[in-house]
């Protein structure tokens, strides 16, 4: 059967013609454009939902509204209008969409023939909100999200009306205390960018007819846990059957949640008492993103082999729900599954995957034949771009959200293709963009392609690297750089647009921008993404030089006196791993980053994130690996050496001496990742030695800058620090900055 299973074509668009008559990007373009996410496809399959995000720079706003077009082309239309509305979802019998707004779950009926959403109603009413629907497949019932107090679980028929009546009555008297102060009692207690608090996200199982919702995951079942685990950007945690009898949620019991990343997945009979909840997952890793087959037969989720390891490689699981055999169906592939949908004959499973640069749409047939087998298709380096939010459908083909690096995010379909017997495409059909909502704005902009290039790294592994040139591009000029160093450290540089490290406008203002994929990246196998644990500032610093050094002879347009490097989180670890190691930038931008790991590992919250990644290495050389038992706890090392303590091994704070470049340091004061401190003790000790330096810090910001008018401060610091130093832009009649340390010898 897997050799007659469909699978996408995903062809790029033509390059296009010239750029006469065209612009640089500016910020305020970029905050123009409309971000286009969340496709749903109608059951009919003639509409597709969306959301689009409107930002106002003057207002210092982002508002989301649900949008529909046709799913065979047509104008788009918008078709809510309030406060913010998004989660669109049609129920299952095509009549409604629900919806989140306003902190409730709202329920208005769906005209199939119009393409038009009626007046909505709210469904949820509860003081702790609602959010994360999921319709039960009765168009009836349904799944969601709310954050309530785990003492609040009550016994008895009326459980569910006692429990709202606590949770409302503890929000008041919280609201109305004029004392603020917290005790904590265990560990992850606060997160990214909040202090957790009393409260604990569980979940529910409402219906549209009203009534008080029944908590699925109470205290006396999860403890002092979230249901779901909390999930940044990942898939769902939470799914319930094609015949609505079961529900799957993901959830992580473990004793100390900040040292664990080991999420299971638990199924629960609907009507059953929660206790009665049994866990299917047998993994140490994490196990998320349960999906059920649509002939109700397989239960899919992702997981990951390795106990406190949130980098390592996510694999696709199928359970048979009869019989509870677990299958990895691609155990030869290398690369993530970073997201994956059914088929609606349940025939295969479509994922998404990064490869190279790119995140690539591949397939996997569910037939018992080739379960396990390491059958499976993967879209060809042709492919450009990036997709994501997968949708297939039974007769338009799939539907995706689709980016470029110089494209912001479009809803794309994907017609279907089949193969013959012997793998051979049968037909090749065009990739068709069902959206165009900055495409005025885009015409107007010169937004050049990124290139490629390949070089030696550490111990001649290939690296993969990228350039973007400036608008207006004159081979016959040198131009200034900006060489961006990813974050992660496990995530990776590719033909995608970004919001807040966009490739193209850092260009804008006339510079070549280089990236590199060193050690860490992900999609070139998990061994290059396990080669930076416990050698933060190894193989990873030695592949970025020599990605420079190979970029500087291939493009002779490059003016490598006229450098910057700019990184954010891991990216503003290596940046001051550079600035602590080498003196060819002019400048340096580090956002957020790990300046001293000793005290950053008593500031931070996700703990197994540091107890994994500064463990020791085991052998030596190209084939060293991170020693896989022990958790790493600074004080495990106080009796070695500095050299023998990956703390201090891989400090820049060891050798700030050595720091000679000029750093604008930023750092948020809600970041919780990367607490404030590292960014106030590296601004501290810059400033004793005299390098030239400046602090920009965020009161009101968590480990991204996202509000619009601090992302505007953020984007003219950095520019004119780059500016500055190199002497580009207001400054080319003066020329580069003096940078009175430059002349200090080591």
């Amino acid at each position: 059967m897997f050799a007659t299973v469909v699978l996408a074509a995903m062809v790029c668009a033509a390059n296009g013609q010239g750029n006469a008559g065209k612009r640089p990007m500016t910020f305020a373009d970029l905050m123009a454009m409309k971000r286009v996410s969340d496709p749903q496809v109608s059951v009919s399959g003639r509409w597709v939902l969306f959301s689009v995000t409107d930002v106002s720079l003057e207002k210092n706003t982002k508002v989301n509204h649900l949008w529909v077009v046709p799913i065979e082309g047509g104008a788009e239309r918008q078709v809510t209008a309030g406060s913010g509305e998004g989660e669109g979802r049609f129920s299952p019998d095509g009549k409604a969409v629900m919806y989140a707004a306003g902190g409730q779950l709202m329920v208005a009926a769906w005209d199939d023939a119009k393409g038009t959403v009626g007046v909505a109603r709210a469904v949820t009413r509860l003081e702790t909100g609602a959010d994360g629907e999921v319709w039960a497949p009765d168009s009836k019932h349904f799944l969601f999200v709310s954050e309530v107090y785990p003492e609040c679980e009550a016994k008895g028929v009326e459980r569910n009306v006692a429990e709202a009546k606590c949770n409302a009555a503890k929000d008041e008297a919280a609201a109305k205390s004029p004392v603020k102060a917290r005790i904590f009692t265990d560990l992850l207690y606060r997160h990214w960018d909040h202090y957790v608090g009393p409260k604990r996200s569980h979940i529910f199982y409402g219906s549209v007819e009203g009534g008080v919702p029944e908590d699925l995951t109470p205290a006396s079942v999860v403890g002092d846990h979230v249901a779901p685990t909390f999930s940044l950007g990942g898939p769902m945690g939470y799914a319930i059957s094609p015949d609505g009898r079961e529900i799957a949620y993901v959830v992580n019991l473990d004793k100390v949640p900040a040292e664990s990343t080991n999420n299971d997945i638990y199924v629960l009979q609907v009507g059953a008492a929660p206790g009665t909840a049994r866990k299917v997952s047998t993994s140490p890793g994490s196990d998320d993103g349960p999906a059920y087959s649509p002939d109700g037969k397989w239960l899919a989720w992702r997981s990951q082999a390795r106990a406190g390891f949130e980098s390592d490689l996510f694999r696709l699981m199928m359970m048979d729900r009869a019989t509870g055999k677990i299958v990895n169906l691609m155990p030869g592939l290398t690369d993530w599954v970073d997201e994956f949908t059914w088929a609606p004959d349940s025939s295969f499973i479509l994922f998404a995957s990064p490869h190279e640069g790119e995140e690539r749409i591949g397939l996997v047939a569910t037939d018992e034949e080739v379960q396990g087998s390491g059958k499976y298709e993967v879209g060809t380096r042709k492919e450009s771009g990036e997709f994501g939010d997968l949708r297939v459908t039974a007769k338009a083909g799939i539907v995706a959200v689709r980016m470029t690096v110089d494209h912001p995010s479009d809803v794309v379909r994907i017609p279907q293709q089949s193969y013959d017997k012997d793998g051979t495409m049968v037909g090749r059909h065009g990739m068709v963009a069902l959206t165009h909502l900055n495409e005025a704005l885009i015409a107007q902009l010169d937004l050049p392609k990124m290139e490629s290039f390949w070089f030696d790294g550490a111990g001649g592994t290939k690296v993969e690297g990228f350039v973007v040139r400036p608008p207006g591009f004159d081979a016959g000029k040198k131009y200034p750089v900006k060489y961006l160093l990813h974050g992660g450290p496990q995530t990776a540089w590719g033909d995608a647009w970004s919001y807040r490290w966009n490739a193209e406008l850092f260009a804008a203002d006339g510079y070549v921008v280089v990236m590199v994929n060193r050690r860490g990246s992900t999609g070139y196998g998990q061994k290059f993404v396990d080669e930076v644990s416990g050698d933060w500032g190894g193989r990873a610093y030695v592949d970025l030089m020599k990605g420079l050094d190979f970029a500087e002879v291939k493009y002779p347009f490059i003016d490598k006196t006229r450098e910057c490097a700019l990184g954010a989180s891991y990216g503003g670890f290596m940046a001051d791993w550079v600035l602590t190691h080498t003196d060819r930038f002019k400048c340096i931008v580090t956002h957020d980053g790990m300046y001293n790991p000793q005290s950053a590992f008593g500031t931070t919250e996700e703990l197994w994130f540091n107890e994994w990644e500064f463990r020791p290495l085991e052998g030596s050389g190209p084939d060293a690996v991170v020693e896989q038992t022990k958790p790493a706890h600074p004080w495990d090392f106080y009796d070695r050496p500095a050299s023998e303590d990956p703390f201090r091994k891989w400090s820049p704070m060891m050798f700030i001496k050595d720091a000679r470049t000029p750093t604008l340091v930023i750092h948020s004061q809600l970041d919780y990742r990367l607490d404030l401190s590292e960014g106030l003790q590296l601004f501290t000790a810059l400033q004793l030695l005299g390098v030239p330096s400046e602090m920009l810090s965020f009161p009101d910001e968590g480990h991204w800058i996202l509000k619009p008018q601090n992302a505007r401060l953020w984007n003219e610091t950095v520019s004119d620090w780059c500016d500055r130093w190199t002497g580009t832009n207001k400054y080319a009649a003066v020329g580069p900055a003096r940078n009175p340390m430059a002349s200090e010898k080591r």
